[in-house]
């Protein structure tokens, strides 16, 4: 299988080149995301993730060549994305569309992919109600919902938490993200006492003005969305700074606020964090250890994937069920067909896409940062098997149109 490379800096390369069976179709992928800037980290690791299932699963796109056509979305302003995915489809003329970090940048696109009948396979991106925007929209990552609520139900039944504080980055997965955990919180009869906008995703704001409101409401647990990276350090420093833990606090969140990647960076300050999530890099299963083995020999031993390294793996794997199905004929309604209901051994366990929303299907894994020798790593405590989005279920706001 061939699979070619070309990026929007006019830089092209060939990667994992094998010769061509003379039936072989060539697939374009268009791929969006942050390669520059502040979360370059974050397309870094998912470009990674999609190379890595390339070279070692090249035989599993039924013979047909895969040339990835590279558009760097910069921020998560919507703007510049939505101007890449119309080059792509109108003047590239790609496939499939693929990748979308920040939610800001999915939405922007999705009349486009509409319009177009292009299908799209998100990798991150995670407001619960993208997939509602177009019939040609499927995500392979995951949903603000699926950490969100069950932790709200946890803090308050096997935590003890009767009161609680929320802070988020204010744009669409925060909101999500403090919604779900409300849901789940008071469901459970808890009670939200205060919920704060804490900035936007591109600029890492100073956390002291509203940690110090948290601490001095004094609720039993914060529950913190922010976008993974310096954010997330910026958080639990914030948190350690201004002494929360020992005025009785307990810091809680989804995942993206302790990512692998960061994690050895934010020191003991980290240790007792409590998260749900549905990836770790320290998950004891022969599929994760034979994907971080060949992450780090690929990418060096000192380098770790995250969620979005192994999303853009599982990613790839959708995509190359999509290109086997359909013989390299790429139709938007018979992609999303083929997508409906597929089921993937995933690093992260077993992951399906709903047959119905177009959405991801995981376990969900209650995470305790703890110290393992001169590292830091998780636990995992507790495991909520095959967990749909419960704001789709629910048809929650926007979700339920």
């Amino acid at each position: 299988m061939k699979s070619t490379l070309r990026t929007s800096l006019t830089v092209a390369a060939v990667l994992f080149l094998a010769p061509a069976l003379s039936t072989a179709k060539t697939v374009k992928v268009g791929l969006v995301l942050t390669f520059t800037g502040g979360a370059a980290r974050f397309g870094q690791q998912i470009e990674r993730g999609m190379n890595l299932y390339l070279k070692q699963h090249g035989d599993t796109f039924g013979g047909h060549d895969v040339e990835v056509i590279k558009r760097d979305s910069k921020r998560p302003g919507g703007d510049i994305a939505k101007n890449a995915v119309r080059d792509l489809i109108t003047r590239d003329r790609v496939d499939l569309l693929t990748g979308f970090v920040f939610s800001p940048n999915a939405i922007a696109s999705a009349p486009l992919v509409t319009q177009g009948k292009v299908p799209m396979v998100i990798m991150n991106a995670a407001t619960a109600w993208i997939p509602n925007l177009s019939p040609y929209i499927a995500r392979v990552s995951f949903t603000m919902w699926q950490a969100g609520m069950p932790m709200g139900d946890y803090a308050k039944r096997e935590l003890a938490c009767t009161t609680a504080a929320s802070g988020y980055t204010d744009y669409p997965p925060g909101k999500d993200s403090v919604a779900a955990f409300k849901t789940g919180f008071e469901g459970a009869g808890g009670k939200v006492v205060d919920q704060i906008p804490m900035g936007g995703p591109r600029e890492v704001p100073d956390f002291t003005p509203f940690f110090q409101r948290v601490k001095d409401a004094r609720p039993d647990c914060f529950y913190v969305f922010v976008p993974a990276g310096n954010h997330a350090i910026a958080v639990v420093k914030a948190f350690a700074d201004l002494g929360l833990a020992q005025a009785g606090i307990r810091l809680i969140g989804p995942g993206d606020i302790n990512p692998d990647t960061t994690l050895q960076d934010m020191g003991d300050a980290a240790v007792g964090l409590t998260t749900i999530h549905h990836y770790s890099a320290d998950y004891d299963t022969k599929a994760n250890f034979d994907f971080v083995t060949a992450w780090k020999e690929a990418y060096g031993a000192d380098t770790t994937p995250d969620f979005m390294g192994v999303a853009g793996w599982d990613g790839m794997a959708a995509i190359a069920h999509v290109i086997k199905t359909l013989d390299g004929n790429i139709e938007a309604e018979a992609a999303m067909d083929a997508l409906r209901g597929w089921k993937f051994n995933s690093p992260r366990g077993p992951i399906e896409i709903d047959a119905e929303t177009r959405d991801i299907v995981h376990d969900q894994h209650v995470h305790v940062v703890v110290r393992k020798g001169d590292r830091f790593g998780i636990d995992v405590v507790k495991t909520f098997k095959a967990v749909k989005d419960p704001c789709k279920a629910l048809k929650m706001g926007k979700c339920g149109q």
